[in-house]
């Protein structure tokens, strides 16, 4: 039950980070949950286990953590995009 709540919150928190700054997450769903993960790792690194807990998870490091890996998410495939198009 541990690993359903985890995916859970990683989900919304990779859905959260791509609605705060206006990107999507590639891979629907499954993108979320990778970026919520993703992020949860980064904002653990940089923050420690600041605030509330919820499915093993910070939030607030994890949804900082999650901003921060869908904008360098973005700028990369922004730059893929324009190499192939040109």
């Amino acid at each position: 039950m541990g690993l359903i709540i985890f995916l859970i919150v990683g989900g919304i928190i990779g859905w959260l980070a791509g609605l705060i700054l206006g990107k999507n997450v590639p891979g629907g769903i499954i993108g979320n949950i990778i970026a919520g993960i993703i992020g949860a790792w980064i904002g653990g690194k940089l923050l420690g286990s600041l605030g509330p807990v919820v499915g093993g998870m910070a939030i607030i490091p994890a949804l900082l953590g999650a901003i921060i890996f869908v904008f360098i998410l973005s700028l990369i495939l922004r730059s893929t995009r324009r190499a192939s198009h040109s």
